[in-house]
């Protein structure tokens, strides 16, 4: 554990460190050496740990389009009941640029579509643990976070770009 990391677990808080965005700012928290939360607007207080600039260098390269297929690579540790652990594992198979049905989501992880939009609402971790590549059978659905819909909207498109620039290009025949 960093300096400054134990200076903040002995305060009581967790480190954290925020960071401006296309959709807002964003703040990261560690605990234990892992990531615990992502919450849209300014935190408080700014730890800059290894491990929590780490993660905004991430988000700003995938934010830049920059980050290959948009997959972090970053411990993460989110808080929840076994079924909305095995929820948000099912969200992290998602590949960027697609998106699963609700109910796609429960016949991997169990549970109902419903179930499944609650993880997601619960979802301490958004972005990292991609919630916004789950949509209804018949439109987008909810979203929760930043402005909501827009936001959701905004994510799906970056990652599309995203995907389809990483691609290789077809043969010509």
């Amino acid at each position: 554990m960093t300096a400054a990391a134990l200076a903040a677990w002995h305060s009581g808080t967790v480190p954290q460190l925020s960071l401006h965005s296309p959709i807002g700012d964003l703040t990261v928290s560690e605990e234990a050496g892992r990531i615990v939360a992502l919450d849209w607007g300014w935190g408080r207080d700014q730890t800059p740990t290894p491990l929590l600039e780490r993660a905004r260098a991430q988000l700003f390269a995938y934010f830049d389009g920059d980050l290959p297929d948009c997959s972090f690579d970053l411990p993460l540790m989110p808080a929840g009941t076994p079924y909305r652990l095995r929820v948000w594992a099912a969200l992290c198979a998602i590949p960027p640029g697609e998106t699963r049905a609700y109910g796609a989501i429960a016949a991997v992880a169990g549970g109902s579509a419903r179930a499944v939009g609650g993880a997601n609402r619960a979802n301490p971790i958004p972005i990292l643990i991609p919630c916004h590549r789950v949509v209804a059978s018949g439109g987008l659905g909810g979203y929760s976070g930043g402005d909501g819909l827009a936001t959701k909207t905004w994510l799906l498109d970056l990652e599309r770009r995203g995907s389809a620039r990483h691609r290789p290009p077809h043969p010509q025949g």
